[in-house]
């Protein structure tokens, strides 16, 4: 008997400590990823970042913060930017950045997204309407390395790093498009034009090269005359040629030179 009482009375004092159990145990032990790090306040003081693994807490009086410390992605709204010869664009962007300083990333700012997104966005604006339109599509990695070390510097206090920024797309007006296609075709066309010439210009120094040559030695105007026959002579053609020597021209072009004193 004293030994049933006895675990009855044991068993009255063991259920509510198994309640407790039940329901301070999981607020004292979190499992913490590798890619993660919890930020501990106790009674509002800032402990420090723990994990990964196995980390026991005190309930009621501890409170932890879960980060994430793996890359995030997000993706900048289109935004309306003036550039600076004048020409509206429509453009948007992609930001690659991680938190490096968990303790930095809750205690120096309310929301780091939000607020990394937002500083994106102004800056986003800002260099873009700096540059050129011709700097804008041709120049784009170094217009990317601008954006990052300006967006990276403002949030290095939030403790994130800004990995990558990229400018996905730009967006003409249509009358701009129209402007750019006939500026193009108009280079092409000169372009055309200065290789046509070079061409006739080297044409004109070969012939007058080849020209002080058979003057030279007469031989050689009858042999490329011979050649020329046998380049526009066919198969099927009916024309006929008579080769007739060059000497018999020869008296005639005595004569009509000039006169002799």
């Amino acid at each position: 008997m004293p030994l049933l009482e006895g675990l009855v009375k044991l068993a009255g004092w063991a259920a509510p400590l198994i309640i407790l159990a039940v329901i301070f145990l999981p607020q004292a032990i979190r499992i913490l990823r590798e890619y993660e790090r919890g930020v501990i306040f106790r009674l509002g003081k800032l402990l420090g970042a723990k994990g990964p693994g196995l980390i026991f807490l005190i309930p009621i009086v501890d409170r932890m913060v879960r980060m994430d410390l793996r890359v995030v992605t997000i993706s900048v709204e289109k935004q309306e930017v003036m550039t600076r010869d004048n020409v509206p664009v429509t453009v948007d962007a992609v930001v690659y950045f991680r938190v490096v300083d968990p303790e930095a990333a809750v205690v120096k700012v309310v929301n780091f997204l939000q607020a990394t997104s937002l500083m994106s966005q102004t800056t986003l604006r800002s260099v873009l309407g700096q540059a050129p339109l011709d700097d804008l599509l041709s120049q784009r990695e170094s217009i990317n390395l601008k954006l990052q070390e300006i967006i990276d510097r403002q949030t290095e206090p939030w403790g994130v790093k800004v990995t990558a920024v990229e400018v996905k797309d730009v967006a003409l007006p249509d009358t701009m498009k129209r402007a750019m296609a006939k500026q193009a075709e108009a280079e092409r066309e000169r372009r055309a034009k200065v290789v046509n010439a070079e061409g006739e210009f080297q044409a004109a120094e070969k012939m007058v090269q080849a020209a002080a040559m058979m003057s030279k030695e007469p031989i050689a105007l009858q042999l490329r005359f011979l050649q020329t026959m046998r380049e526009i002579s066919s198969e099927h053609n009916t024309t006929t040629f008579l080769p007739v020597p060059i000497d018999l021209f020869t008296p005639f072009m005595n004569k009509s030179g000039p006169p002799k004193p």
